[in-house]
């Protein structure tokens, strides 16, 4: 066919001007971001010629070549893996052909070393190209097909496909270099890149001089080697290689197990979100390898989804190699794997956490929301070891909280974990329900991820047999804690009992003025401050799991809640006396429903009918002002 001339996609456009303008903080690190895809096209080979061998007849040793030009000004990388077709070529090279799509451009911050920083985090490396070339053209012959297709573009906005010959599969890529960056001509500079970044990929990379191959690599897998062996630069220059990422890690896990099962692991903990952390699908990109072999990054169940954060590779010696994946994601020995390597990589948190708590609350603010997913996903196993992990903001404390920690400051009296569910922590701290816990100086945890609404729920035994409760819902049972704070200026029984029967008559007309817009109208032990505030009745829904449900369409309408009102408020005392004097006509029913409605404003809720609230709102202001 023709060359075929087409556009980029509108996103990659916009990564294309990121890296023309050669923000990298280094522009050498293009070359360890090809060598890095060259290595993938040969792992992905190796893999499949397990049950087609026939795929790699007559080349089955995996290489990765280096060449310079300095007359043409070209550098040329090949290797000998899966090559693409012109389809792949599209998908791979004119689009960002990963579900992060959206994601990245949501990301594009206007703040160019940020951006810069997302390139790999997507998966994109190859555009690094364009920092040192204005010209790039891709050849390149899929494995177990007779057709090549050559790719060319300077990275200004279109590319071409074209049919091409070549003789055998894999992909060359030529890169006519940049007047600025004939530096990557010479064999000692691309020898001390290759040694910086790409020492430890396992498949050989060579220089080419003449008919000279000049070995630049050790060429041996990283993980397989003993710790003492491997520098800390060798470590995070892996981690950029298999996760794709130019962040450092948080956390670096080596080991090997031995014994029933054999395996290595090389693992990481990022320290920035990868961009796909809340993608529906929830995958993990932990590679798995067996006896070496690449077989997948991609493996459902090795380990679970609430650690999908992250990055590195695990190899096994006792995995057969031709396994389906569909077969092994169901093998035992995989599931015996993922067990433990859960349970290390719990521990290892654990120790963090106890060592480096500022550093540990760092890791949390990052990925404790994907934690607690297994608080509600995990069957039991780890749960112990989860909630250990936990952490929370609370309203007695400036730095996160431990569950432990929060146990042993419980007040005499308590007997619940209580805490309550919103938009964010610093609505939270402004929420009525609140008002009686300061008082009395009881701490409660504040929650405002969405998954908060879920594991809480499966939580039946608690911690360490203390139920958690939300101050939101049923009782606030107050009553038998122990009051601590100055400002706590708790009744006597005969003064609370006098109060109660004052509001009695009150509490009729409201439930009488409101009907079944509210499920009931009680006196409140929770409030001290505000006049009202709305709770979910015991067994009934919480608050804002309900709303969430609403928001997503999975509930139609609202449950009446119970309105709570406080009956040393001077609104409320007010409102008693007029009814104690006979006045329960409109104006009373006008109050009730600005009180419920304020109720609804403080729960951050909308008004159902603002027009009324509007009118009641100046008819009382008006009645307030009159002189």
């Amino acid at each position: 066919m023709t060359a075929e001339k087409r556009t980029f996609q509108a996103e990659v456009s916009k990564l294309l001007k990121i890296v023309a303008n050669s923000l990298y903080s280094e522009r050498e690190v293009f070359l360890r971001e090809l060598i890095s895809n060259a290595s993938d096209a040969c792992d992905k080979l190796r893999y499949l010629a397990l049950t087609k061998p026939d795929l790699t007849t007559g080349d089955g040793e995996f290489k990765i070549k280096i060449a310079a030009d300095k007359e043409a000004k070209t550098l040329t990388l090949s290797d000998n893996g899966i090559g693409m077709s012109a389809e792949e070529l599209a998908d791979n090279l004119g689009t960002i052909a990963r579900s992060g799509t959206e994601a990245f451009v949501s990301n594009l911050s206007g703040d160019e070393k940020k951006d810069a920083s997302l390139i790999g985090q997507f998966g994109v490396g190859f555009y690094s190209a364009f920092m040192i070339a204005d010209k790039v053209e891709v050849l390149t012959r899929r494995a177990g097909e007779e057709k090549a297709h050559l790719w060319t573009s300077d990275g200004l906005g279109e590319y071409t496909i074209a049919d091409a010959e070549k003789a055998n599969r894999g992909t060359i890529i030529t890169m006519h270099l940049k007047d600025d960056a004939l530096e990557f001509l010479e064999e000692p500079r691309l020898q001390h890149i290759v040694k910086r970044y790409s020492d430890h990929i396992p498949v050989p990379i060579l220089f080419i001089s003449g008919e000279e191959e000049k070995p630049l690599n050790e060429a041996s897998a990283l993980w397989t080697r003993s710790k003492s062996e491997i520098s800390d630069e060798q470590y995070k220059e892996f981690y950029h290689h298999a996760a794709h990422a130019f962040d450092d890690p948080w956390l670096t896990l080596h080991w090997k197990a031995e014994g029933v099962i054999e395996y290595n692991a090389l693992l990481y903990v990022p320290t920035e979100r990868p961009f796909d952390l809340f993608h529906p699908d929830r995958k993990n990109r932990v590679k798995l390898y067996v006896k070496r072999v690449f077989i997948t990054d991609d493996c459902e169940g090795l380990v679970p989804e609430y650690l999908r954060f992250l990055r590195g590779v695990i190899d096994c010696e006792d995995l057969p190699l031709n396994v389906s994946r569909e077969l092994l994601q169901r093998n035992p020995v995989l599931q015996k794997i993922s067990s433990a390597v859960t349970k290390r990589v719990l521990s290892e948190l654990q120790k963090k956490a106890e060592k480096e708590p500022e550093e540990y609350a760092k890791f949390w603010d990052a990925f404790g929301p994907v934690m607690k997913e297994g608080l509600y996903s995990d069957s039991g196993e780890h749960k112990e070891a989860l909630l250990s992990l936990v952490r929370f903001r609370t309203t007695e404390s400036d730095t996160l909280v431990s569950l432990k920690d929060y146990a042993e400051r419980m007040k005499e009296g308590q007997e619940a974990i209580y805490y309550i569910i919103g938009e964010s922590p610093e609505a939270l701290l402004n929420s009525p329900h609140l008002e009686g816990f300061k008082a009395k100086g009881v701490e409660v945890l504040l929650l405002s991820d969405p998954i908060d609404d879920f594991w809480i729920q499966a939580m039946f035994g608690g911690y360490e047999g203390k139920p958690f409760k939300s101050i939101t819902r049923g009782a606030a049972d107050l009553e038998k804690v122990a009051g601590t704070n100055v400002d706590d200026k708790s009744e006597d029984e005969p003064e609370a009992a006098a109060a109660s029967a004052e509001i009695a008559p009150l509490i009729a007309s409201l439930k009488l003025a409101l009907g079944d817009t509210v499920k009931d109208v009680r006196e409140s032990k929770r409030l001290t401050d505000s006049p009202v505030c709305l709770i979910a009745d015991e067994g009934d829904m919480d608050i804002n799991l309900e709303r969430l449900l609403r928001q997503h369409k999975q509930l139609e309408k609202a449950t009446p809640r119970v309105l709570e009102i406080n009956a040393k408020h001077a609104v409320i005392k007010t409102l008693a006396k007029r009814v104690k004097a006979g006045k329960t006509g409109q104006e009373l029913e006008d109050a009730a429903y600005l009180l419920l409605d304020q109720a609804r404003i403080m729960e951050g809720e909308a008004v159902p009918d603002p027009k009324a609230f509007a009118r009641r709102l100046a008819m009382a202001m008006e009645r307030g002002m009159a002189v």
